[in-house]
């Protein structure tokens, strides 16, 4: 895959044609921050590989709940946001911190070549794994040629 002007372009089936989501901020990614979406926001992490079978990305949430996590697909647009929280007793002077917290939001326009219905997900020790299914019509097959 590579990376162009922020966007993400896969170099063969496009099954995931653009990353839509721009570094850090609301706005980036056509959305404004509101009462319910903070000025402020963070992209998750991730890794993308092609398998047979379609696409499977990996998204680093460290901390992350399923309280706090949301996927959603809709009109061709996989979206995943929510918020990493701090623990009760992670409440003192932070001296040093690396790992995010926060808002996070990542989006991207899917193709034709995914299948939508049948998109699944695992939170796994602070690994969302998020599995795009190639289309049954996307998938190469062999035409048998039959003789006279």
């Amino acid at each position: 895959m590579n990376e162009q002007d922020g966007q993400l372009i896969p170099r063969r089936n496009e099954l995931l044609p653009a990353a839509v989501a721009g570094p850090g901020v609301a706005g980036a990614a056509g959305i404004s921050p509101t009462a319910e979406t903070p000025a402020l926001l963070f992209q998750p992490q991730m890794d993308i590989y092609e398998t047979d079978d379609g696409l499977v990305l990996y998204a680093d949430l460290p901390g992350v709940t399923l309280d706090g996590l949301e996927l959603q697909v809709q009109d061709k647009k996989l979206t995943l946001f929510g918020r990493i929280g701090q623990s009760a007793d992670e409440i003192v002077q932070v001296l040093h911190q690396e790992y995010q917290s926060g808002h996070f939001f990542r989006s991207f326009i899917l193709s034709d070549d995914v299948d939508h219905d049948r998109i699944e997900a695992r939170l796994t020790n602070g690994v969302l794994r998020v599995s795009l299914p190639r289309a049954e019509r996307a998938k190469p097959r062999r035409i048998e040629v039959a003789g006279n």
